[in-house]
């Protein structure tokens, strides 16, 4: 087969290349194979990437017996838990483009065959896929699973308690003696978080999508099912290669939707919405994927409530059948034809997979909820979109009215809740963190849980340009406001007392403020920093708004997908 990595036999780009793997004990009559790039997101930070190593040296032989020539490269590897500790977690979402950005200059750069991409916490994921769709070599996803927690095995923790405890704690000041000791139990193997947050949402995303094996997602890190699906993605990958099949030829509308559709229905994280739109801009698709989700939400039954959504765990929905059970009973509301990573369209793939138990995987007919689980809210606070999550099934309230109280630092809002200044039906905002103003969005959920810890979460609601984490699912919270503060969005203009109305059932968010006051109002201005120049600059500098996903691209570039 004709492959771009292989150089002509007398030029430099062949000799040199050639110089530096025979060193490296490669055998030259291999170098003519199809070289494909294992992009490996590990670190020795977290648990999220501990045994993706082990998933390397497998791959690598499965790879070789199908006559591949596997390269491990290395990326940026960001844990929400660990590295969002500094400038308040905005190197999280941040690091979601640095990643699809190192993947272009190791595979570009060595002009590598194909991918096969280890995918594991909550920004791996996206960033395979963006790099996917941007470089569109040939490719597979890998959902490297879950962790095994306490609480599946008779503890009494998971990460998504010690979460909520330690952020209650430090809002109060009271020191829980026993918190250290649930920590030290809460997680017990290597893995995604155990539940339906960011990581495991995507990993079912990109198996909706047509980019990962059906049957991968969610799974548990190290089990059977995990290394099956490892060598059915080694096989996968090269079929793709042989008849060049390349994600462009996969990720396309259709299939964008189908993995709105799956998000839905399963109430993944909210933070699902802008990265499929940052997938669907970066594979050159025009979809609007914030309003798919507001559309869809009102036609797409939930069909599972899985932690923190409800009380059924992660382990129970994989035990169930996972996303390919979902999917089949999805499939009447899907597009079927859509093509997948395994050489079968979508329909064909559900043929295979088992019905839903009417328990934890419930049908069309039967669901736990006709109310969307991620709402797209739109209206005069926020023009271009804003997103709301919600439990399953949703018991209200769906409609909030009340007067502004207003923050500029989710540590300012945590502050306001300790010193009791913030009242039964306010409306808090916290702006100025958006992907501008943040840089890259700040993380709100220390707010929300010191909500939670005055009992006040269900009495307030909350309104943001910044992120919640994909666990947080109390009261109304509403993020990722756009335009945002920074971007010259009437959020820059609230003030303390003004009247912002929010009604999920409608999917608006309004402020009740006459549009003469607001126009004569002074602009919003971002409070003085005091930071050493870097990385996060320059992602401020570069950055798209959420309408197109957040991307990285020049201010004056107009991106294909997603721009409205």
């Amino acid at each position: 087969m004709e492959l771009r990595s292989n150089f002509p036999a007398h030029s430099a780009h062949a000799i040199t290349r050639r110089a530096q793997w025979v060193s490296l004990g490669i055998d030259p009559a291999d170098m003519q194979r199809p070289k494909v790039a294992i992009v490996n997101t590990s670190n020795d930070l977290a648990a999220c990437f501990a045994h993706l190593d082990d998933v390397v040296g497998v791959l690598k032989e499965e790879l070789r017996g199908l006559g591949m020539l596997p390269f491990e490269i290395r990326t940026t590897a960001p844990s929400d838990f660990i590295t969002n500790a500094g400038r308040g977690g905005r190197y999280i979402l941040s690091a979601r483009d640095l990643i699809t950005n190192d993947v272009e200059a190791m595979v570009e750069g060595a002009q590598l065959d194909a991918m096969i991409c280890l995918s594991s916490c909550d920004k791996t994921t996206p960033a395979h896929l963006m790099a996917a769709g941007r470089l569109n070599v040939p490719t597979v996803i890998v959902p490297c699973g879950y962790q095994r927690s306490g609480l599946a095995e008779g503890g009494e923790a998971d990460v998504e308690e010690i979460f909520l405890k330690a952020a209650q704690q430090a809002m109060t000041g009271e020191v829980d003696e026993s918190l250290n000791a649930l920590a030290d139990g809460a997680i017990r193997s290597p893995g995604v978080c155990s539940g339906l947050a960011t990581a495991n949402s995507m990993h079912m995303a990109a198996e909706a999508l047509g980019m990962a094996v059906t049957g991968s997602a969610p799974v548990r890190a190290l089990s059977e099912r995990m290394w099956d699906s490892v060598r059915r993605s080694a096989r996968a990958l090269a079929d793709l290669v042989e008849r060049d099949v390349r994600p462009r030829d996969i990720i396309t509308a259709g299939s964008v939707t189908n993995a709105v559709r799956t998000m839905l229905a399963v109430g993944g994280s909210i933070n699902t919405v802008k990265h499929l739109q940052a997938v669907a801009a970066e594979s050159g698709v025009d979809v609007d994927v914030w309003e798919a989700y507001r559309v869809l939400g009102r036609e797409t039954p939930t069909l599972c409530s899985i932690r923190p959504n409800g009380a059924d765990l992660i382990e129970d929905l994989e035990d169930a059948g996972g996303a390919a059970t979902i999917l089949r009973e999805l499939l009447p509301l899907l597009d079927g034809a859509q093509r997948t990573v395994d050489g079968r369209t979508l329909a064909e793939n559900t043929a295979a997979a088992r019905p839903g138990d009417g328990a934890v995987i419930r049908d069309l007919d039967h669901p736990f909820s006709t109310d969307p689980s991620i709402v797209v809210l739109r209206g005069s606070l926020a023009e271009t979109g804003a997103v709301v999550k919600r439990p399953i099934p949703d018991p209200g309230p769906h409609r909030f009215r009340g007067p502004a109280k207003v923050f500029h630092s989710r540590e300012e809002g945590v502050a306001a809740v300790v010193e009791n200044k913030i009242q039964a039906g306010d409306v808090a905002i916290i702006r100025g963190i958006g992907v501008v103003g943040g840089p890259a969005m700040g993380m709100i959920s220390a707010f929300i849980f010191a909500l939670d810890g005055r009992g006040l979460a269900s009495e307030v609601a909350v309104v943001t340009d910044g992120q919640m984490s994909g666990l947080v699912n109390h009261g109304i919270g509403v993020g990722e406001v756009s335009p945002e503060a920074a971007g010259g969005g009437a959020l820059g203009l609230v003030e303390d007392g003004d009247l912002i109305e929010i009604d999920l059932q409608e999917g608006r968010i309004d402020l009740l403020v006459d549009p003469d006051e607001l126009a004569a109002r002074p602009p919003y201005t971002p409070p003085e920093e005091d930071e050493t120049p870097g990385y996060l600059d320059q992602y401020r500098a570069t950055v798209q708004p959420l309408a197109c996903g957040a991307i990285l691209r020049p201010r004056a570039d107009v991106t294909s997908g997603g721009a409205r």
